[in-house]
Order: C-alpha cells, then sequence, then structure tokens
C-alpha cells in the first residue's frame, strides 16, 4: 500500500519506529488473507506518527473527525496489538530562579472555578536546546480555552523574555476585569516592569507556592507536549531555525489543530470559536420578546 510520495505504509514505519504488524496480522505461517482492520489500522499508525502523544482517546476522537465510525475498545485493540500505547512519567524541570529579594504575591488562582476566556492566563518558561546552545522560550496560555496567547524566544532569560511574551498577549487579547495572572516565582514574573505592566494593564497578580511546580500544572503539560511533539522531534541549527518551528507548532498546529482532552477533544481555537457562537446565541435569546 502507497502512503504517498512513493512510500509505503511499511516504510513509513520502519521510518517512525512503529511496529509494522498493523498491516498484516502475521501466525506462525504466512497471512491466509488480508486483514479486515487493515484501513483503520493505517488511519491509526498515521494518526501515531502525526500525533506522537496521543494516546486511545485523542486517536479514537480524531478518526472519527476523519469520519471513521469506531469503537474506543476497537481502537484500544488494535494500537495494543501494534504496539502503540505507551505510558510517559510527568516530570518537571525547574527553569527559574526564586530565590530572590523581589516582591512575591499569593496563589489567587488555586481553587478559581472559570466559566469562560481571559479570567486567568498562566505563564511558564522552558529552555529549547539547539545544536550549539540552549535559549529559552516564555509562553503565556489561557486557562480556559488552553490557547496560546503570547511567547517570546530569546537566548538569554533576561527580563525582556517575559515582557515580550506578555505584551503581545496585551495586544491578543481583552483584559477582563478580575482577570488573573498566574506564573512561578521566578525572578522575571516578580520583576518591577513585569508586575508593573500586569498592574498598569488592571491585571491581578498570582504566584505558585515555593516549591511546589503542580501550582501550575497547566502551562507544565503545555511544556511537555511541546518538548515531546516539537522540541524532541527536530535539531534546531540556530535561534532563527528554532523561531521559524516552533512559531508554526505554536500557531498553526497546537492553537489550531492539536486536540485537547480537557477541551471535549477539540483544539483551541475552535474551542473558543463555539463558546463566540454560544455566546451570541445567548444574546439573541435574551433579546426575544
Amino acid at each position: 500500500m502507497k502512503a504517498g510520495r512513493g512510500l509505503t505504509v511499511a516504510r513509513m514505519m520502519e521510518l517512525g519506529q512503529v511496529s509494522r504488524s498493523g498491516f498484516y496480522r502475521f501466525d506462525e505461517e504466512a497471512p491466509s488473507g488480508p486483514d479486515p482492520d487493515m484501513e483503520l489500522r493505517d488511519a491509526i499508525q498515521r494518526i501515531a506518527l502525526e500525533w506522537p502523544s496521543y494516546g486511545r482517546p485523542r486517536i479514537t476522537r480524531e478518526l472519527r473527525r476523519r469520519g471513521w465510525t469506531v469503537n474506543p475498545k476497537r481502537v484500544y485493540r488494535l494500537m495494543r496489538e501494534d504496539n502503540l500505547l505507551c505510558v510517559r512519567k510527568r516530570k518537571f524541570i525547574v527553569t527559574t530562579n526564586s530565590n530572590h529579594g523581589r516582591k512575591v504575591y499569593p496563589n489567587l488562582a488555586r481553587g478559581m472555578v472559570l466559566t469562560g476566556v481571559d479570567q486567568l492566563w498562566v505563564a511558564d518558561i522552558t529552555y529549547i536546546r539547539l545544536r550549539e546552545e540552549f535559549v529559552f522560550l516564555a509562553v503565556i496560555l489561557d486557562a480556559y480555552s488552553r490557547r496560546v496567547i503570547g511567547w517570546e524566544l530569546a537566548r538569554t532569560l533576561e527580563d525582556e523574555l517575559t515582557l515580550a511574551a506578555l505584551r503581545m498577549a496585551l495586544t491578543r487579547r481583552l483584559v477582563q476585569p478580575g482577570l488573573v495572572h498566574h506564573s512561578d516565582r521566578g525572578s522575571q514574573y516578580a520583576s518591577n516592569d513585569y508586575t508593573g505592566l500586569l498592574q498598569d494593564s488592571g491585571i491581578e497578580i498570582s504566584m505558585s507556592r515555593k516549591g511546589n511546580p503542580w501550582d501550575n500544572a497547566a502551562c507544565e503539560s503545555f511544556m511537555k507536549t511541546l518538548k515531546y511533539e516539537e522540541v524532541h522531534r527536530n535539531e534546531y541549527r540556530n535561534l532563527a531555525e528554532a523561531r521559524a518551528s516552533i512559531q508554526v507548532f505554536l500557531e498553526r498546529v497546537y492553537n489550531r489543530k492539536r486536540l485537547h482532552s480537557a477541551l471535549g477533544y477539540v483544539p483551541p481555537v475552535e474551542f473558543e470559536a463555539s463558546l463566540a457562537v454560544g455566546n451570541r446565541k445567548d444574546a439573541a435569546a435574551r433579546q426575544l420578546p
């Protein structure tokens, strides 16, 4: 079976280090006939190649979005037979220094019940390895829609890194009354310039408890996805190459294509669009006599 550009699916599985058993069901002898699940296995393995971190729930949802009528148990069985199930442990990496003399703020985000976008923004920093150096990525997510609304990539951890990401978020979103910005206690987020810009913009400041990265688990989870689905699959030669590739992942892939379990298995942009449609319908209903 061909898979585009002259490659067989078997060759794609070999290149992607994915089991080839999905295309034929072997016993101790040669197969007696075609596998009735061959086309579905093909579809599952193509999704697994495109989205290496997808488990059974996301792959099932993606199959349905592509027109398949499938049972989750059937998808699980085929993934198990084809060695496509994996479990990855969560791991947090500290990239910011909270041992500084700058003012820190209480955790306002803990216990918040979100009902819409632009109620809680979460921010974090991670490192990106290039061929000969490390660079740093600062991101801001909307905690309700999980959409990346601001980001910056730079060679240093100076305050301008996080400030640039915040400025991007402020140009893209409307600050709602009561909006909370949550981060760790890193010096970049506690700088006078950063906290001053938040306060001048009417945004409340919230910071994680010391030594507790799980207080910012949504952003940490995003960073894990970024590393597994983008960074670890590429070898960036320089900052410009990393910026171009990461921009495509953040703006076109993560925000617009990647299915998010917390959003009912739709991408963040699609989720926000559905909220806007629902709000317009509610407003129209309220105007009816």
